[in-house]
């Protein structure tokens, strides 16, 4: 029976047989950022699937990952195609690079995880808080209850690392 859940009103659903997206999504509803590491390699990997991308590996174990690491890159979103995210823009959709793992396979693969920047409730940030939030940000990982068996996993500004050097940002 396929996951369900609903988030800014949209639902979501994931069928029965992606098993590894419905676990990826049943950690982050129990609060726990897990990811995939390669019992052959021992990468961890993201986003889940079947079988490891760099030695093709198919047996893993979930791991727990600190949640916490620092924007690698990210899009501004100004107009939302999804009526969903209408009432939020702007908002930023950040790929942030984990503490873990840094460097590794290579210094250009690295483990990079996706989600919207939030406050710690896990509602999206609001416009004085989008225009703080750049590349080098540090952040960590908030989950915004969709579910019984769903949490969309967001990020927020981690209050640990804050006042540290100005994160870059796109010119206006």
């Amino acid at each position: 029976m396929a996951m369900t859940g609903q988030y800014l009103g949209m639902t979501l659903s994931i069928a029965e047989l992606d098993h590894e997206n419905a676990a990826y999504f049943r950690f982050c509803a129990r609060g726990e950022l897990r990811l995939q590491r390669c019992k052959a390699c021992s990468l961890v990997r993201y986003p889940p699937g079947p079988a490891c991308p760099w030695c093709t590996g198919d047996a893993f174990d979930w791991v727990p990952m600190s949640g916490r690491g620092a924007v690698y890159s990210y899009t501004e979103v100004r107009h939302a195609v999804q009526p969903a995210f209408r009432a939020h823009v702007p908002y930023l959709a950040l790929l942030v690079e984990l503490d873990e793992q840094r460097g590794q396979p290579t210094e250009h693969e690295a483990l990079r995880v996706i989600g919207n920047l939030s406050m710690p409730d896990g509602k999206l940030a609001p416009p004085e808080v989008v225009r703080t939030v750049g590349i080098g940000s540090r952040v960590r990982i908030v989950f915004a209850p969709a579910g019984p068996e769903i949490a969309i996993p967001l990020w927020a500004l981690d209050p640990a690392h804050a006042g540290g050097a100005a994160p870059w940002r796109y010119p206006e």
